[in-house]
């Protein structure tokens, strides 16, 4: 797949979590309970999950394989996937759906250009430039403007 269609579906994960956010903050709403309405979306989200794995997965993981990555990679993602999901779900309805989204990208945007910036989590290097600091001070501001 070349750059411009990965930037493109790259876009399109943008607009399907705020829709779900939208959709799953007004689902905790209804049942009165955000916690609910996060089980019934990691439910499904697993489910749909499990789905396109039995669909696409020619070949398991040996079990060597599976031994030699860290617990904690088995845990921490779904942990901070939980408490992503949970938090945007009760804080949507309380301070709004643009407002959510935008400070809550604000933070993806930062975060991610230390972490690129560094290498984190295995992932290719980044280096950050002044250009790249435009940017995000451009962007943060664009974010003030937003709310304010």
């Amino acid at each position: 797949m070349n750059n411009s269609s990965l930037l493109l579906i790259s876009f399109s994960v943008g607009i399907l979590v705020v829709i779900q956010g939208g959709i799953n903050a007004r689902l905790g709403i209804l049942l009165n309970n955000t916690l609910l309405a996060t089980s019934a979306a990691l439910v499904m989200s697993a489910s749909f999950t499990l789905i396109a794995v039995l669909m696409t997965v020619r070949e398991l993981p040996s079990t060597a394989q599976l031994q030699s990555i860290p617990t904690y990679m088995w845990f921490t993602g779904g942990a901070l996937s939980f408490m992503a999901v949970t938090l945007f779900y009760y804080i949507i309805p309380r301070i709004g759906i643009s407002t959510a989204v935008v400070f809550g990208l604000s933070g993806q945007i930062i975060f991610a250009a230390i972490a690129g910036h560094y290498g984190w989590f295995g992932m290719p290097m980044e280096p950050m430039t002044i250009k790249k600091v435009m940017g995000m001070i451009v962007m943060t501001l664009g974010v003030i403007l937003i709310k304010y």
